[in-house]
């Protein structure tokens, strides 16, 4: 099958994999493709299979990344993922291998991507990349680690910044949830949790990352979606309103 990169001209037209035909997360939909419109001006990169399914991988430089890593000269790869019946017939490899053709062409030193120890929803596979020649590189509590193959084996390895191992810091109380509008379900998710939050006289916050500044001076790794209670993270997953229920009552 062929292969579809998404620009300005066409993103309208073309699904984004994520989210193809469920009513209820048009409104993720809308602003991912918002998001990717504006960081395509960033120099982000967008290739799918032209099939209807979840196979994609989406990657930019990683100076313009929403995670806080120093990667100078990288690019970086913000999502990859290849599910259902399209696995196990190359389709990743195919385009792991458009990501960093293009590294190679555009001059940069590498590629490098987030990853959990052992395998976590909403992280790249870990096992798949290393089969595929990429190294650790550096990790971050309670379990991230940057994968991340060398074009130029000359050049400083990637790294998280010190701040996202830090979590919120003590004394704080209560639940706080931030999300970006990079996942398509992450805005309808957060809204639907807003009745649960009015209910409850525990604290929850809601915070939006809107900017490549607030994602890259994040306290965790990840920023998509991250959840801390207390102050220290929690999860990457994104929180239904009964997930949320039980964690209130647990705390409670």
């Amino acid at each position: 099958m062929n292969i579809i990169t998404l620009s300005p001209e066409n993103i309208a037209i073309e699904h984004i994999c994520c989210s193809i035909s469920s009513k209820s997360t048009e409104t993720g939909v809308a602003a991912k493709k918002e998001w990717l419109s504006c960081r395509m001006q960033e120099g982000l990169r967008f290739k799918k299979l032209d099939a209807r399914g979840k196979v994609f991988i989406e990657y930019l430089p990683a100076e313009n990344a929403w995670v806080p890593i120093i990667a100078d000269g990288y690019l970086y790869i913000n999502c990859f993922w290849v599910s259902g019946s399209f696995k196990g017939k190359g389709y990743g490899k195919q385009l792991l291998a458009e990501c960093e053709a293009d590294a190679l062409k555009d001059g940069y030193k590498g590629v490098v991507l987030i990853v959990g120890q052992k395998k976590k929803p909403f992280l790249s596979d870990k096992a798949f990349m290393l089969r595929h020649g990429y190294e650790i590189s550096d990790s971050c509590p309670p379990f991230f680690e940057l994968a991340v193959k060398r074009l130029d084996k000359s050049t400083p390895l990637p790294r998280f910044k010190d701040w996202a191992r830090q979590g919120m810091g003590h004394g704080i109380q209560g639940i706080d949830i931030f999300y970006t509008a990079q996942c398509p379900f992450t805005v309808p998710y957060t809204k639907l949790l807003e009745s649960v939050i009015l209910a409850s006289d525990y604290p929850v916050r809601l915070h939006q990352i809107t900017t490549k500044e607030m994602a890259q001076n994040h306290l965790a790794p990840v920023t998509s979606y991250c959840v801390f209670i207390n102050g220290k993270f929690f999860t990457n997953e994104i929180l239904t309103p009964d997930k949320l229920r039980k964690i209130i009552e647990t705390e409670l």
